[in-house]
């Protein structure tokens, strides 16, 4: 193909670097961009999809990557997420086995790294789109748009709304898929090396099995099929329509991503993932033009973000988008402009005289767009109003256009006034990608700082408050707990995250309230169900308590510390059978439950059963050898059985682990002064009364044991 080098890339006010030089730049920009999020933590999903996701695990199965979906839950499951991603996930596990564990900071260097690669490629796929496929005589791809190109890698590699995919963990998936999804467009430009009316049925397959690498890493990555096309009709064909009927080069590509589509819906199993109104509300307005409106409402944002990313949050769901919901509503005026704005450039890209700018406008245009698809709820609904994670692979097209733009207005501005502008979006956009990666180093500075990007989001509030609750400042998290309730009443998890909170701090009427509220929301939320039912028991409630439990159980199978808490309440009852058989379900499910297993030794040892206790002491500590408490109440049980050696074993033991437990020092006397080991006795009395002076019956065993010294020195004097 005869191509034109782009006249408008020689007036772009940039250096002519050479190649090597150019992505070496590139990536310096994008690395110092993200480099201070490199020792951050693990934040907001990154719990649930790799803290949480056992498919970490090198003990779990390698062949667990291919059943569950990103999160960790069976594919097959109705709750599952249906995000198919075990691509990722294995470079999860890589990082787990190198670091040894769950270790943050070889996670986020991996991310960084990606995107430096990523945005070094980026030079070649602009390159290719500016100023086409051209080779020299000896086959080596000319770059006729060296400072475009280069300019449009920069603006891409420091573009803050990618702060989200480096900075946060799980946005690994979108640098795969990206990384992919280039591979995929450069081996099917490779295709056609050697001349326009010739191409390579390797490469094309080649290209196709990079789109499915880039499918497992995201689903987003089938999109690249569709930009291959695009370049082989507006690029390759040129648009003749005769030639293009028999061309066997689409066919292929249809081919294949019938195909991975196909794959991909009989991985989903059971269907597609089901969302709630909260996740995306416009998908489930009964209006059909309101959901359009709302829709397109969604994609000016979207496009504002990619305009002016200093508006940036973590989660844009719970109110953060209020619904349009009548024309008076002034916010209709933005996808009005969207759509003004679109069809302007789309009038360029196609009516344009200059070849060069319909070319660039073309591909900048299908770039941004094209990876959009997926997100934009046209073909299925998706569990989100905004996420800026799916913008990463959509702003290479927003960086084209803007190189573009900077490159039209070099030619007919003053040069130094476009340079002035150039260089101070691009320092803007650095700081502000640094800073907002500053934010994504902690829950605590990504969370509060949304409180003043979407301060009628329910979840914000949700998460700052869980937050503080998680660092010890309960009082705090009560006020964001009660904004989130009463930004969103049916906003379950908050009601059951406070109801907590008030039942630790005894205001027990108002708990039951909240949980109970829950419960009736949500009836099969089992968390709620279990809290309810530890606050009735503390009301003294209970049988409505035992049927709080049992409703747990009901929802929740394996439930051990469900088990547990009925297992007292059975206590309480004096039902010491039925909180044996609860105890020891949740051994079973949790067989490191250190409480059941000790509640189980304390009620026999209490109803005189301490032979029974001794075995149930001893087959737990099999399983949790350095529980302190478990050792002392087997201690406890030894001693009575005047099996004062074994037992004095056990309560040595528990005080190397723990060496300030009153009360073992207190019991481990009282053993010595059965035993008569009286000196030894008087020693754990004294430690035992340092430790806590106000000790039940410490004091007087202490009085008791002085006196019998005093008398036995009498004797012996």
């Amino acid at each position: 193909m005869v191509l034109s080098e782009p006249y408008w890339d020689h007036h772009i006010p940039l250096p002519k670097l050479g190649p090597l030089h150019s992505r070496l730049v590139t990536a310096f920009v994008a690395l110092i961009c993200f480099i201070n999020s490199y020792n951050g933590d693990f934040v907001f999903d990154d719990s649930e999809a790799i803290i949480n996701n056992k498919d970490l695990n090198p003990d779990t199965p390698l062949s667990n990557i291919w059943k569950n979906d990103f999160w960790g839950s069976n594919l097959s499951s109705n709750s599952s997420h249906k995000s198919y991603r075990p691509l990722t996930v294995l470079t999860f596990r890589i990082n787990y086995l190198l670091a040894g564990g769950l270790h943050p900071i070889g996670f986020h260097m991996l991310n960084v790294a990606l995107h430096c690669v990523i945005s070094v490629l980026m030079i070649d796929v602009f390159a290719i789109l500016i100023g086409g496929l051209v080779h020299d005589g000896r086959g080596v791809k000319l770059n006729l748009s060296p400072k475009a190109s280069f300019l449009a890698a920069l603006f891409f590699a420091a573009h803050p709304v990618h702060t989200e995919s480096v900075a946060g963990i799980v946005g690994r998936a979108d640098l795969l898929c990206a990384l992919f999804f280039q591979l995929s467009f450069l081996v099917y430009c490779k295709a056609f090396q050697g001349g326009d009316k010739k191409f390579s049925v390797l490469w094309i397959f080649s290209s196709i099995l990079l789109c499915a690498v880039a499918m497992l890493c995201k689903e987003q990555g089938i999109t690249v099929l569709g930009v291959n096309a695009a370049f082989d009709i507006l690029m390759v064909c040129n648009l003749d329509i005769y030639e293009l009927a028999h061309r066997l080069l689409l066919v292929l590509l249809f081919l294949g991503g019938s195909f991975l589509l196909y794959a991909r819906w009989r991985i989903m199993g059971t269907g597609p993932p089901s969302f709630t109104e909260v996740d995306n509300p416009a998908s489930f307005a009964e209006n059909v033009i309101l959901r359009i409106v709302n829709y397109n409402y969604y994609y000016s944002l979207n496009a504002w973000l990619l305009l002016c990313p200093w508006w940036l949050c973590f989660d844009w769901s719970m109110g953060c988008v209020p619904l349009i919901k009548s024309a008076t509503d002034w916010r209709i005026v933005w996808p009005l402009l969207l759509w003004c704005c679109l069809m302007g450039l789309v009038y360029q890209a196609l009516c344009s005289q200059d070849s060069n700018k319909r070319r660039t406008l073309t591909f900048g245009l299908v770039l941004l767009v094209i990876p959009f698809l997926p997100a934009s709820n046209l073909f299925f609904r998706v569990g989100f109003v905004i996420a800026e994670r799916v913008l990463y692979l959509s702003s290479a097209g927003y960086c084209l256009i803007l190189a573009y733009t900077v490159g039209y207005c070099s030619c007919h501005w003053k040069k130094h006034k476009v340079c002035a502008a150039t260089l101070t979006l691009l320092c803007v956009n650095v700081a502000r990608s640094a800073q907002r990666s500053q934010h994504w180093r902690s829950e605590q500075s990504l969370f509060t700082s949304a409180l003043s990007v979407c301060p009628l989001n329910a979840k914000v509030h949700y998460n700052v408050g869980k937050n503080l609750a998680d660092r010890g400042n309960q009082s705090a998290a009560v006020k964001y707990y009660r904004e989130a309730v009463r930004l969103h009443p049916k906003y379950v998890h908050a009601m059951n995250n406070l109801g907590n909170i008030l039942k630790e701090r005894n205001e027990l009427e108002e708990a039951e309230e909240l949980l109970s509220s829950a419960v009736h929301i949500q009836p099969d939320f089992a968390a709620a169900w279990m809290n309810l039912g530890i606050v009735q028991n503390s009301l003294k409630k209970f049988d409505k308590a035992e049927q709080s439990y049992l409703n747990a159980i009901k929802f929740r199978k394996k439930y051990p510390d469900c088990y547990y808490n009925l297992g007292r309440l059975y206590a309480d009852l004096n039902r010491s059978i039925d909180a044996l058989n609860a105890w020891r379900n949740a051994t079973m499910l949790k067989p490191d439950h250190s409480l059941a297993w000790n509640n189980m030794v304390i009620l026999l040892d209490n109803t005189g059963n301490l032979a029974q206790a001794e075995l149930i002491g001893k087959e737990a500590l099999k399983i949790l050898p350095k529980d302190h408490t478990i050792m002392f109440s087997l201690a406890n049980v030894l001693g009575k059985q005047k099996k004062y050696k074994e037992s004095e074993g056990f309560f040595l033991n528990a005080l190397k682990i723990n060496p300030n437990v009153a009360s073992c020092h207190g019991n481990l006397a009282v053993l010595y002064h059965r035993w008569g080991k009286l000196d030894l006795a008087k020693r754990h009395y004294e430690l035992s009364l340092r430790l806590d002076p106000n000790a039940p019956g410490t004091k007087e065993n202490y009085n008791m044991l002085k006196r019998k010294l005093e008398q036995r020195q009498r004797t012996v004097g």
